[in-house]
């Protein structure tokens, strides 16, 4: 027999840390950053952690500044399923005020005080809220991330320029009435893909001839993930490797 020792096994990628971590991590987003911070965020702490230089970090579903909950953010090879995660049905909890309007649909916008000589009663709203479930078709907010001639909408709107967005189905799988106060009403909304609450608002407040101006906006499901599940960014380890991962 031979005194020589056998060579010794390569390490493999993962010994040394070349693999590209893989999988989602359930973010709860704070009001303020947009949906891109949070993802350079989390790319950030995945690259302290050995992650390639340009791993691939992205999301399912933006949730605006003034926006908070869930967030499905896919990491590395996960991205691919993107559209997928984006068709799933979404869950939000949303607070309206239904005696003012904006221009945006929220209070980021214009807001204007609508003069209403008789709010509208709990019966009201149970009615006009129920002609909103099903496939309806609904017109997006200028203010939105839909391009027109390669420009986002958001950015002729804030130029002063005219925007009109056609209308295009959505469904809207269930609406229930939380709470109301006038003027404001808490609703939970079941949604589809590419369905804008902030239209819902001015939409509903059309149908009832008031107001219509989103206050609060909180995605609390998306698919088969909940927002109870999900972590802060203040609460994440500062360095994330695959162990932090959902694998899907």
């Amino acid at each position: 027999m031979s005194d020589i020792p056998p060579p010794a096994s390569p390490l493999s990628d993962a010994q040394m840390g070349s693999v590209t971590p893989s999988g989602i991590i359930l973010i709860d987003k704070h009001l303020g950053p947009t949906s891109m911070h949070v993802c350079a965020n989390v790319r950030a702490r995945f690259r302290k952690g050995g992650a390639p230089k340009r791993i691939k970090v992205g999301h399912a579903g933006t949730l605006d500044p003034m926006a908070s909950g869930l967030l499905t953010v896919m990491v590395g090879k996960a991205t691919r399923r993107c559209n997928q995660f984006m068709a799933s049905r979404k869950q939000y909890r949303t607070i309206i005020d239904l005696s003012r309007t904006s221009d945006s649909f929220d209070l980021d916008g214009k807001v204007v005080d609508v003069a209403v000589a008789c709010p509208p009663t709990r019966d009201d709203l149970d009615r006009a809220v129920r002609t909103f479930v099903g496939e309806i078709q609904q017109s997006p907010p200028a203010f939105s991330a839909i391009k027109i001639g390669g420009v986002r909408s958001y950015d002729l709107a804030r130029e002063g320029r005219e925007v009109l967005l056609q209308a295009r189905p959505v469904t809207i799988h269930a609406i229930e009435v939380i709470s109301y106060s006038w003027p404001m009403l808490e609703l939970l909304i079941d949604c589809g893909k590419g369905t804008y609450i902030r239209s819902i608002a001015r939409d509903l407040g059309i149908a009832l001839s008031v107001g219509g101006v989103l206050t609060m906006l909180r995605r609390t499901k998306s698919g088969e993930f909940d927002v109870g599940n999900a972590q802060t960014l203040a609460s994440l380890p500062s360095v994330l490797t695959q162990a932090d991962l959902l694998v899907v």
